[in-house]
């Protein structure tokens, strides 16, 4: 039952973050934002993860999650309704911090109790359910965001998005119980040191923050990419959405493939398509192509995902995955505020030809460095 709670924490409460991740973007472009502008709002959105990720994995893995996504789902609700009574960039930076304070949560404590309510073998498995449970949030959020904003406007719009968060708020009070707490007294070492001290754990933190920015860096300049070549709000919601169908397709043969390939083969392989789809998104001029194009870049990360998840939970100390996922999502995090304004400047110097294309070369660089270590754990096995 605990496994399924969490799966409908996960449904509500990352449609909530998606959701608002366009609809503030879009907002922002209507009030007049330049691209290097959306930039700086998108880096807001990680300002918090990067700060406090770390912090919350530990304080999970000694209290339990319950309590401290219930404050999540508070943040995500109150970021939102600002802008519904205030039009401002200012109010537009506020309530993306705020999304970003509640994300910082989300992204941590959802991801680790997959691990700790699975059994070793079911953590393919699950790992893989949760990612589809990602995809549909993927799908369901941006084109929820564009109607709202076709039909009500950008202020009304985020009025509907605070009753994402609420549904969560409501499921914790509810059902929160049934979740695992946590060890009731710190963990002896130091958490970081000893993750950064494993080169397996290195490796997967370098991929998964290549992984990472590519995949954000999607979902921010695609939109002004489609806004740019003339695309409404909804045909770009419904382009992104095309990429969270591919996520979700693909994340059904993810076992299956891990058991024939290995999971840092898969991943190799995973990395390498979505760098196609980054290369060739610059040269679509409709909704359609565009859509193609997220559908292929969607095939590749719906494969990389959890399969870095279940690797980073794998090589976590016992008692101490909640902190080494808020290691994860601190490195990651790093890049998320510094990426969007470096290529958001870069975009308005270059085009999006030059910013799409050194994405995919990310991608590309984490796919090598995961067939590196795939050759590395075959001799270990030989000898």
């Amino acid at each position: 039952m605990a496994i399924y709670l969490n799966y409908a924490l996960m449904l509500f409460c990352f449609s909530s973050i998606n959701s608002a991740r366009l609809l503030l973007s879009l907002y922002a472009l209507h009030l007049g934002a330049q691209p290097a502008a959306v930039g700086l709002l998108y880096a807001t959105f990680f300002v918090f993860p990067l700060l406090l990720s770390w912090p919350i994995g530990a304080l999970s893995d000694r209290f339990g999650p319950r309590w401290l996504l219930f404050i999540g789902t508070l943040c995500g609700a109150c970021g939102m309704l600002i802008p519904y009574f205030i039009s401002s960039m200012t109010v537009i930076f506020i309530a993306g911090t705020m999304i970003g304070l509640a994300f910082s949560f989300y992204k941590v404590l959802l991801e680790n109790l997959v691990g700790i309510l699975s059994k070793p073998h079911e953590r393919a498995r699950n790992f893989s359910n949760a990612s589809m449970i990602g995809s549909v949030t993927h799908f369901v959020g941006p084109p929820i965001a564009g109607i709202s904003i076709d039909v009500f406007g950008h202020g009304a719009a985020c009025l509907y998005m605070v009753g994402l968060s609420l549904v969560g708020t409501f499921l914790l009070l509810a059902w929160g119980a049934l979740l695992p707490g946590g060890s009731a007294q710190p963990a002896t070492g130091n958490s970081i040191r000893d993750a950064l001290a494993d080169p397996a754990i290195v490796r997967i933190l370098l991929v998964s923050g290549f992984v990472q920015v590519g995949q954000d860096f999607f979902q921010y300049y695609t939109p002004i990419y489609g806004h740019g070549i003339g695309l409404s709000a909804s045909a770009i919601g419904g382009a992104l959405a095309t990429f969270a169908v591919a996520c979700f397709v693909v994340r059904f043969v993810v076992p299956q493939l891990i058991n024939r390939l290995g999971e840092q083969k898969v991943l190799a392989y995973a990395l390498s398509v979505a760098a196609a789809g980054f290369f060739l998104i610059p040269f679509t001029g409709s909704a359609m192509a565009l859509s193609a194009m997220c559908f292929l870049f969607g095939l590749g990360m719906g494969c990389g995902q959890p399969i870095l998840s279940m690797l980073l939970f794998s090589q976590s100390a016992e008692g101490r995955s909640g902190a080494t996922f808020g290691l994860r999502q601190t490195t990651n995090n790093v890049l998320r505020v510094v990426t969007p304004t470096l290529f958001g400047f870069l975009g308005a110097a270059f085009g999006a030809m030059a910013v799409f294309g050194i994405n995919g070369l990310m991608l590309l660089a984490g796919g090598a460095l995961s067939r590196r270590s795939h050759k590395q754990d075959s001799v270990a096995d030989r000898r």
